[in-house]
This record gives structure tokens, sequence and C-alpha cells, in this order.
């Protein structure tokens, strides 16, 4: 994948390669929205997790930076979450969507996760650059629907573990493998999760005034049985 790498001093744009990709789930720092997220996927029929966190290995091949996802069937959707990813002996941080087929994860979550791509922006910071501030950073999404932009999700990222905890917690040490992109977690929908033909999404920092967008769209592949 090709990607913008940004530090204070200046931006690089070269090739990286995505070896590992972990998705970190029931990550949220506050406990009361953390069952708030876990009860509203109940009602979709998603069962509690056995533990919190808990990470879903897969395919390093679903990340992706493309315009359009093809998904299967119509019950898929994305959700905004920070992105981790260690190139080069550095920690970056990005944006990206676990996009979720809601249907399976109601039987298997792993699975459910390993059905969809995991669209991410092609722009990440250096975490070092953003590490004293990093509890005033903040993420969006919106989706499309009945013909407008709406507000779909809205938070800071101090709802969720730090980045530091949530790597500890998985690798057992302090940096992801080289090559390694973690995608860590996400908050409540507003109005619930639903699906959109359209997902748009950003990470966005006030104290160094940047913001990192991207956004997809979904082509549905038929379901025939």
């Amino acid at each position: 994948m090709q990607v913008t790498l940004h530090t204070t001093q200046g931006s690089e744009t070269k090739d990286v390669s995505i070896t590992k990709a972990i998705v970190a789930g029931w990550t949220g720092r506050d406990r009361v929205a953390l069952e708030k997220h876990i009860v509203e996927l109940e009602e979709l029929g998603v069962a509690r997790p056995t533990s919190t966190p808990i990470y879903y290995r897969v395919a390093a091949t679903r990340v992706s930076d493309a315009a359009t996802i093809q998904t299967t069937g119509v019950a898929s959707s994305g959700e905004v979450e920070f992105v981790l990813a260690q190139w080069g002996g550095d920690m970056w941080v990005g944006v990206g969507s676990d996009h979720t087929d809601r249907e399976v994860e109601t039987y298997n979550v792993t699975v459910s996760k390993q059905m969809c791509e995991k669209p991410v922006a092609r722009e990440f910071w250096r975490f070092a650059d953003v590490a004293a501030h990093w509890d005033q950073i903040v993420m969006r999404s919106w989706i499309e629907e009945n013909g407008a932009r709406v507000l779909y999700q809205e938070g800071s990222v101090v709802a969720m573990l730090d980045p530091l905890t949530l790597i500890e917690g998985y690798e057992g040490k302090s940096a992801l493998d080289d090559g390694a992109i973690m995608l860590c977690g996400t908050f409540a929908a507003k109005g619930g999760i639903r699906p959109s033909d359209r997902f748009e999404f950003e990470i966005h920092d006030p104290v160094l005034g940047r913001t990192i967008r991207h956004a997809y769209t979904l082509d549905k592949l038929p379901v025939l049985g």
C-alpha cells in the first residue's frame, strides 16, 4: 500500500507492507459507554464478548484503501476506529473502518470480521507527535440516509483504551511487529447500528490543526443461498 507519513518536520509518501492485521474489540475506557455498545450489539443478536478487550486476527489482505468495497448482501456496516501501524521502527496513527457483516456477527464474530474489507485512509501521523495530547483527538463518521449526509458517530479517543495499553494487551510488549496494523475500537452509533451505501470517516487533531479523512461506497453482491 502507498501511504503518506506525516511528522512535524514534513511528509513522505512511500510504499509499505502490511503483514499482520488485528481488530481490537471492546476497547472502551469508559465502562458505561462500553456496556452501551455491548447492549447495542446484543439487540442485533451478537453475544457478549468473552473478554474485554478482545483481539481478532484477520487476513492482512483485507486492509484496503479502495474507494469501493464489495460486500455480500445488505447487512454490513462500517464503524470509525483509530488505526495503529508499525513501519520502519516508528509507530503511526491513522483512521479506518471495521466494516462488519452484522448478520454473520450474530453467530460468529471472528468470521464476520474476516468477511469484509477494512478500509483505511492513506495518511498517517507519527504517534510520537500526538502522544502528549492524545486524549484531545476526535473521530467522526457519516452515513447517507434518505439522500442526506448524516452524522453517525462522534467522540474523543479518550473513550477507548490508550494505544500502548492496547498493544501491550495483544503483543505483550510496547510495540507492534513491523508491518502490523491494528484497528482499535469504536463507540456507539447515533440512532443505532444500520447499513449505508456510503461511509465517510475522519480523525481530527485540534492541537496540530490537521485531519485525516476517507470514504468508501459499497458494491453489494447478491446472496443466492
